[in-house]
């Protein structure tokens, strides 16, 4: 299985939401890094047919996607931000709504929800409405209707939006359990998300990919180092408008500093090594956090 695109650009009238992306996917787990507005969603959606590109083209194994029409759906399963459902079905009732949604026979949509409640751990909540559910639990059920057909392409845009962090692990498991012999692409502004489960990982600003590359490539293309420190509070407020702090730690009256700068930020200063956050920061600068 692979997946082409080739100088895909989308605009909305004036505002380029993706520019001219060139990019080769095949079996593996793809981690789209951004801010918010940098571009995922548009890119996501156009992988899923639900917009088209303003101009290129986006190819499975040759084929443009949106003349393969059916074809090319009955290999994706989709996750979006937010996904719609009746608050009084059950877990299984809306399962097999989707399945029957998918074309799936209702016979084989049994055999296949069964063994999707066991995957994602909702075997006991089957019959649980899904207006009661944690956000944990729909995110899980989210991840269930996507892998109904055994798709080929699972697209998942921000799957851990609101999750505690013992359900986030638990999704990255499941996604690196679901990995297997298909294409998984992976929408986050959440780094630890993707830190360890994506084999190429994507940073994407003003809707183009600056970098990409697995986790040590990413780290390797920082030309400045990271730097850790102990400083008064007053010289960390005076810091934090000169340098890049990527994290910082109040202990004993003093403030420890995680820098990242090309030359050291105090003669004391030790280099330490660098984290994928570490890279988004340096990519993404102070605003790696705000909405745009």
């Amino acid at each position: 299985m692979e997946l082409q695109m080739v100088n895909v650009t989308r605009k909305f009238g004036e505002f380029c939401a993706v520019d001219d992306l060139n990019l080769t996917i095949t079996n593996g787990v793809y981690g789209l890094l951004g801010v918010n507005g940098a571009g995922k969603t548009t890119f996501m959606r156009m992988i899923c047919t639900l917009l088209p590109p303003t101009s290129g083209q986006i190819l499975c194994d040759g084929k443009d996607i949106f003349q393969m029409d059916g074809e090319y759906r009955n290999l994706l399963g989709y996750l979006p931000q937010e996904f719609g459902f009746y608050p009084d079905f059950t877990v299984k009732d809306y399962l097999m709504y989707i399945a029957s949604l998918k074309g799936i026979r209702p016979m084989v949509a049994g055999k296949r929800v069964k063994e999707l409640l066991e995957q994602v751990g909702l075997t006991k909540a089957a019959n649980k409405k899904m207006k009661k559910l944690s956000g944990g639990m729909k995110r899980r059920t989210g991840i269930a209707q996507a892998m109904l057909n055994n798709p080929k392409i699972l697209i998942l845009d921000e799957p851990t939006a609101g999750l505690d962090p013992s359900e986030r692990v638990r999704f990255r498991n499941l996604i690196s359990e679901l990995s297997e012999e298909r294409i998984v692409i992976l929408s986050t502004h959440i780094v630890s998300d993707i830190e360890y489960i994506a084999n190429e990982i994507w940073l994407m600003k003003e809707g183009q990919i600056v970098q990409q590359g697995n986790l040590d490539d990413m780290i390797a293309s920082m030309q400045e180092n990271v730097y850790a420190c102990e400083v008064s509070q007053a010289d960390a407020t005076k810091m934090m408008k000169q340098f890049k702090v990527s994290n910082m730690k109040s202990e004993r009256g003093m403030v420890e500093l995680r820098i990242i700068a090309d030359r050291p930020p105090i003669p004391e200063a030790c280099v330490i090594e660098p984290t994928l956050e570490d890279v988004f920061l340096y990519y993404f600068g102070e605003k790696g956090g705000e909405t745009e």
